[in-house]
C-alpha cells in the first residue's frame, strides 16, 4: 500500500477533509516537487489579488498606494463579491458620532466584546488590530468619497451601538469607491479568471511564486514577484463543505451570492501548505426558509423589531449573539419565525429593504396590515397571542426591562404601535464562515507548523482566527477592509 503525503494527524490539524494523493515517482514526482512551475508565465505583476470583493479591492488599492503594480483576478464576470449584497454595517468605535448620541464606548470594550462574543477562541492580537484600526479604515474609505450616516446603531448580533452605515444601499458604495480608486491607480482587474492552484517553489515548501488560473477556458499562469493576496471569501455557499463541519448546515439556504462563497481558494491554500482553523464555526442569519427565494431584512435594527414563532410568542432576545439566535431558530419545531416591525420601524430602513419587503408581499414572504388581528390572519398565527405578545413588549419598553429574555434597556426604545404593521418570514440561512486560513498580524499566511509562507497573504472571510466561534454583527465589514488594507500594504513591501 502506498504511503500518504499527509498523516491522519496532519489532516485533522488542517481542520478539513481533503482528498490525498499517494506519493508518485518519475515525471509525476518531479512535477509534484516543482509545484507546476511553468517554463513561461502568461502574465507578470508585483502583487496579485485573488478576489474582487471588499477585502480584495481594499488590498489592491492599498498595494497600489504603496507603489506596487497590482493585478486582481475575479472568477465572476463582475466585481463586488458578497460585499456588494451585504447589509454594509461597519463596526468602529467613533467618539465623534457616538458622543452626539450619548453612547459611551472604547476600543477596549470593542476588543473584549469581540473576544467574549467568540468564546475566547479568536487570536487576541488580530482582534486588537481589528478594533484599533477600524475607525482609521473607515476614514480611509471616507477619503475616497464614501459617505456614512451621521448616526450609529446596534445592528443584529453586534452587542453594542457602534455600527456605521454608508448612505448608499448595502455594500454598493464600498465597491464603487474602491473600484474607482483602482482605476485611478492603474490596477488591472481580470474578470472571468478563476484560480486553480497556488504555485510554490517546491510544491508546498518555499516561496509562493504565482498561480495557475483558468481564463477563457485555458490555463493562465500569473507570476507575482512581490506577493499574492488571497481575498476570495468563505464557503457559506458550499453545502457539502459546510456540512462536513456542522451537519445542520447541509439543507439551509444562504444569504451569500451562491457563485461566490464556495471555498475553492481556501482549499487551494491548504493544498499549498496553509493551515486552516475553525471551520466548524459557521454563522447563520435570518434568511428565507428552504423552498423560498425571497430574503427579507426587517431584522436589522435590534431596537425596532421583535421575533415571534408560529404560536405568536417571542422566543429569544433580539439583541443576542448570532449563535444564540441561530440555535433558537433551529430549535423551533418549524425552524422559522417572523420579524415584526411597525410603520416607524419599516420607514427607518433604507429603500432596498423596503423594496424587498414589497416584493415579499407578492411571494408570500412578507405581510402587512392595518391591525394586528389582520396581520395575524395573514401570518396564520393566533391573533390573541400575537396581540398579547406585542402589548407585553410595549410594556417592557415603558419599564425598560425584559423579564422574559433580557433584552438590553438601550434596545428597548421603540414600541410596536403605529400602523401599518409589517412581518416577514425569518429562518436561518448560512451567512458567514468564521474559519479559514491562519494569518499573522501582517496577514502573512502560516503553514501547519506556524511558519510564514513567503509571498502569500490573506484577508477577509477566507481567513480564520479573527472572530472565534461567533462573529459580532458589523465586525465582518470592518474586518475585510481593515485587514485588506494591511494585506495589500504588506504584500507591496515584500522584497
Amino acid at each position: 500500500m502506498s504511503k500518504l503525503t499527509l498523516s491522519r494527524r496532519g489532516l485533522l490539524s488542517a481542520g478539513v477533509v481533503l482528498s490525498v494523493s499517494p506519493i508518485v515517482s518519475g515525471a509525476n514526482a518531479q512535477e509534484k516537487k516543482t509545484g507546476l512551475v511553468p517554463e513561461k508565465w502568461d502574465l507578470t505583476t508585483e502583487v496579485l489579488v485573488v478576489g474582487s470583493g471588499g477585502a480584495g479591492l481594499a488590498s489592491a488599492v492599498s498595494a497600489a498606494e504603496a507603489g506596487a503594480k497590482v493585478t486582481v483576478i475575479e472568477k465572476l464576470a463582475f466585481v463586488g463579491g458578497n460585499t456588494m449584497i451585504s447589509s454594509g454595517y461597519f463596526n468602529a468605535v467613533d467618539p465623534e458620532r457616538q458622543k452626539k448620541q450619548g453612547i459611551e464606548d472604547s476600543i477596549e470594550k470593542h476588543i473584549q466584546q469581540t473576544l467574549a462574543g467568540g468564546d475566547g477562541r479568536a487570536d487576541p492580537e488580530l482582534v486588537r488590530i481589528l478594533c484599533t484600526n477600524a475607525l482609521g479604515t473607515l476614514h480611509w474609505l471616507e477619503g475616497m468619497g464614501l459617505k456614512f450616516r451621521p448616526d450609529v446603531m446596534q445592528v443584529y448580533g453586534a452587542l453594542w451601538p457602534r455600527s456605521h452605515l454608508a448612505t448608499e444601499p448595502k455594500g454598493t458604495g464600498f465597491i464603487r469607491v474602491l473600484s474607482d480608486k483602482c482605476k485611478a491607480l492603474g490596477v488591472d482587474i481580470l474578470t472571468g479568471t478563476k484560480l486553480e492552484k497556488i504555485i510554490r517553489e517546491n510544491f508546498d515548501e518555499g516561496r509562493a511564486l504565482g498561480v495557475l488560473a483558468i481564463r477563457n477556458g485555458k490555463p493562465f499562469y500569473i507570476r507575482a514577484t512581490k506577493g499574492i493576496v488571497l481575498a476570495a471569501g468563505g464557503f457559506a455557499a458550499n453545502p457539502k463543505l459546510r456540512a462536513l463541519h456542522d451537519p445542520r448546515m447541509l439543507t439551509l439556504t444562504t444569504t451569500n451570492n451562491s457563485a461566490c462563497s464556495t471555498g475553492e481558494v481556501m482549499l487551494a491554500a491548504n493544498e499549498a501548505g496553509a493551515y486552516l482553523l475553525g471551520l466548524d464555526y459557521i454563522q447563520c442569519n435570518p434568511g428565507c426558509p428552504p423552498g423560498h427565494t425571497s430574503r427579507q431584512a426587517l431584522h436589522l435594527d435590534v431596537a425596532r423589531y421583535i421575533f415571534v414563532d408560529k404560536r405568536g410568542k417571542r422566543f429569544v432576545s433580539e439583541d443576542a449573539r448570532r449563535d444564540v439566535l441561530r440555535d433558537a431558530f433551529l430549535n423551533l419545531p418549524e425552524k422559522f419565525g417572523y420579524a415584526i416591525v411597525d410603520n416607524d420601524g419599516f420607514n427607518s430602513y433604507n429603500q432596498i429593504v423596503r423594496d424587498d419587503a414589497m416584493k415579499g408581499l407578492k411571494t408570500g414572504d412578507a405581510f402587512t396590515a392595518d391591525t394586528l388581528d389582520e396581520l395575524a390572519k395573514k401570518m396564520d398565527v393566533p391573533a390573541d397571542q400575537l396581540k398579547k405578545t406585542v402589548a407585553e413588549y410595549n410594556a417592557m419598553v415603558d419599564k425598560q426591562k425584559d423579564p422574559d429574555f433580557g433584552k438590553a434597556p438601550r434596545n428597548l426604545t421603540h414600541k410596536i404601535e403605529k400602523a401599518p404593521y409589517w412581518a416577514a418570514l425569518s429562518s436561518m440561512a448560512v451567512h458567514h464562515t468564521m474559519g479559514g486560513v491562519r494569518i499573522d498580524p501582517e496577514t502573512r499566511v502560516l503553514d501547519r507548523q506556524g511558519n510564514v509562507i513567503p509571498g502569500l497573504y490573506a484577508a477577509g472571510e477566507i481567513t480564520g482566527g479573527i472572530h472565534g466561534t461567533n462573529r459580532l454583527g458589523g465586525n465582518a465589514i470592518a474586518d475585510i477592509f481593515t485587514f485588506g488594507r494591511i494585506a495589500g500594504n504588506s504584500a507591496a513591501k515584500q522584497k
